[in-house]
This record gives structure tokens, C-alpha cells and sequence, in this order.
């Protein structure tokens, strides 16, 4: 007999098990387990920020009541900012003053500086980048003390706010240092002064057209840190104040040892009014503590400061100092613009 060819009937398909109810089960059990962490977390974060928030609350409310010990139920006066104001205006335009001239000299010395570790990548300039945040590790007394033993025996010199503008200078130029170092590393500097130097750029046009259009984030990031430390510093100033030199800080201790608590309630309001608008300030340009600015990450290939930078080299080869107006058609750096 011949056999058969024909193929045996498929079997029907068996049909799909169900899903197994033992790991939905145990995600809805632990559901509520979630939730309750998710309230825990909150709450946690709601009693520490109450821990920090209200003290400085009831510091600001002191300042406006006619009487601490008796709350708001005395009522609201503005005669303590008045007194302030007319006790202490010096203080005030004091830290003002030592403020902006810290500034002046930190944005002169710091910014080169910042440049120059940035562009250099030898062992010294990471040891003198090491050795610049010193005064910020040693406490502020052991830096006072040091600028008392070296500058103390000038006599016109120790009784002139300058004097306390050293030490300022000496605690906030790292911060300015690293926020213009950081922002320099992270670009491609060297290929834009080297564009810029073929065309016939002197040192002082690239760094004015091509460094400082770049470096511009660090150096406002570096500024405003300056300036809020420089308001805000105590230790330092404390040991290198005289009564003829006070600033706010000094001012507020004396306020609060020697006067009422209202009246140091006032002077915290006035505190306030000059240091927050900094800090909402650097927390609105992404400004850490450090000085250092968060940058985000570009969308396109090539960083809107490079642009700007390619238009400076143009701008550069236009310009009759370099003697000629020079073709860019052939230039290597129009070529990596988009």
C-alpha cells in the first residue's frame, strides 16, 4: 500500500493564560503604603522649612509691632525703621561702599585670573587655583588676624573702611576666580582667540570681543556672590572694624546687644531689603552658592556664544585696525556656523 501523504489535522490553539493576579494584588497593596510616604516626605519638608521660615518671620514682624513681648495686639509702627534708618544710615552706606569697591577690585584681579587658570593646564596653575580657596576653608577670625599682624601698623590705613575692603577682597576672590575659570573651561576659547588671531587681532581685542562675550555668565554669576557675601560677611569684618567703620552686619549685633529687640527687628528688615533682591536674583540665573552658574544644555550644534564669538572675528577682520578688510569666505570658522 502506498502511504498516506496527507498531513494530520493542526491541533486548535490553546488558549492564552490569564495574567496572574498575584502581582496586581501586591501593586494595589502597596498603594496606600506609597501614598503614606508621599504624605510623611511633605510633612517633613513643611516642619523644616516652617523651622527656618519662622524665625526670620517673627524677626520681621518684631521690626513692625509697637511692643514684641505684647505680638500684634499692641498694634504696627514704623518708628523703629526710623530709628534705624537715623541711628545707623552710616552702617548702611558703610556696607554699601565696601560692597561695590570689593567688586571693582575683584572683577579687575579676578577675572584675568580665571582666564589665565583656564587657558593654562599645568600643575602650577591647578596648585595656585588650590591655594586661592584657603580663605575660604580657614575660618574668617584666622584671615582677620592674619590682615592684622601684616596691615595693622598703618594707623590711616586701619581706620579706613579700605581696610576692611582687604579683607573682603581676600575671602570673595576665589569665588569670582572659579565662576569665570568654570565658564572659560567649558568652551572651546582656544579655538576662538586662534580664529581671531589669524585675522589679525591683537591680545586686548580678542579678550574684549571674544573671552568676555563668553565669559560674561561667570563673571555675573562671580558678581553677585561677591557683592551678597561682601554685604553679608561678619566674622571678617568684625575683627577689622573700628567704631568709625561699621557696616550692617557689626551694626546689627550692636543693635541687638545694646538696644531694643524692636530696634534689632528693624535692622533685619532693612538686612533683608538689600540682600534678598540678590539672592532671588542669582536663584532666577540658576546661581549656586559657589558662584557657579547651572547652564543648560544647548539645542543645537553650535552654542549661541560661539555665534557670537564668529561675529566678533568678523567684526575683528573688518575693522580698520587690523589694516585690511580680510575675505572670510575661505575662514575655517565661518565654516562651523550653522
Amino acid at each position: 500500500m502506498i502511504p498516506s501523504t496527507s498531513t494530520p489535522p493542526a491541533k486548535p490553539p490553546e488558549p492564552l493564560s490569564a495574567t496572574p493576579a498575584q502581582p496586581v494584588r501586591r501593586i494595589a497593596r502597596y498603594r496606600p503604603m506609597r501614598a503614606w510616604l508621599t504624605l510623611l516626605q511633605a510633612g517633613i519638608t513643611l516642619l523644616l522649612c516652617a523651622f527656618l521660615i519662622v524665625p526670620m518671620v517673627m524677626s520681621i514682624l518684631a521690626g513692625f509691632t509697637v511692643n514684641y513681648f505684647r505680638g500684634l495686639s499692641s498694634g504696627l509702627t514704623l518708628r523703629w525703621l526710623a530709628t534705624v534708618l537715623d541711628t545707623y544710615s552710616d552702617s548702611v552706606f558703610a556696607s554699601l561702599y565696601v560692597a561695590a569697591a570689593t567688586l571693582a577690585i575683584v572683577l579687575v584681579i579676578g577675572v584675568p585670573a580665571g582666564y589665565a587658570l583656564a587657558r593654562s593646564q599645568t600643575r602650577m596653575a591647578r596648585l595656585i587655583e588650590e591655594m586661592l580657596v584657603l580663605p575660604i576653608a580657614l575660618p574668617g577670625l584666622a584671615t582677620a588676624l592674619g590682615i592684622l599682624a601684616i596691615y595693622g601698623g598703618f594707623s590711616a590705613f586701619r581706620n579706613s573702611l579700605w581696610f576692611i575692603v582687604v579683607g573682603h577682597v581676600v575671602f570673595t576672590l576665589p569665588f569670582m576666580v572659579r565662576a569665570v575659570a568654570a565658564i572659560c573651561a567649558s568652551i572651546d576659547l582656544r579655538t576662538l582667540e586662534e580664529g581671531a588671531a589669524s585675522l589679525g587681532a591683537s591680545f586686548m581685542q580678542r579678550f574684549r570681543t571674544v573671552v568676555l562675550p563668553n565669559a560674561w555668565p561667570g563673571v555675573l554669576a562671580g558678581a553677585l556672590t561677591v557683592v551678597t557675601l561682601s554685604l553679608g560677611e561678619f566674622n571678617l569684618t568684625w575683627m577689622l572694624h573700628t567704631p568709625d567703620t561699621k557696616t550692617l552686619p557689626v551694626g546689627l549685633a550692636d543693635a541687638y546687644a545694646s538696644m531694643r529687640l524692636e530696634v534689632g527687628s528693624a535692622y533685619t528688615i532693612i538686612f533683608f531689603a538689600i540682600t534678598m533682591p540678590l539672592l532671588i536674583l542669582m536663584q532666577m540665573l540658576g546661581i549656586d552658592p559657589g558662584g557657579n552658574i547651572k547652564r543648560k544644555p544647548a539645542r543645537a550644534a553650535v552654542p549661541t556664544s560661539s555665534a557670537a564669538s564668529t561675529d566678533a572675528i568678523e567684526a575683528i577682520a573688518a575693522s580698520p585696525s587690523t589694516g585690511a578688510t580680510l575675505a572670510l569666505s575661505n575662514s575655517p570658522v565661518q565654516e562651523s556656523r550653522p
